[in-house]
């Protein structure tokens, strides 16, 4: 099962913003990885619906999960 990326970078302000590659434009801000995250998740599923109701083509979601270990 393939999912869209999700991408999290740490803000100079110490939140985190939340955006991905697969679903331009859609991003999301949190004051934690763990809810910029969540709102992501939350802020893909209304822009898929937005995209679905107006009868646009949704993303493929191309992303394959692979875990690093920290170095």
């Amino acid at each position: 099962m393939s999912g869209y990326a999700i991408v999290v970078e740490r803000a100079e302000d110490g939140g985190y913003g939340a955006w991905s590659p697969e679903v331009p434009g859609c991003v999301a801000l949190g004051e934690t990885a763990d809810q910029a995250v969540t709102d992501m998740r939350e802020a893909i599923k209304l822009h898929l619906r937005l995209l679905s109701e107006r009868g646009e083509p949704l993303p493929v979601p191309t992303a394959v999960r692979v875990d690093l270990l920290a170095a």
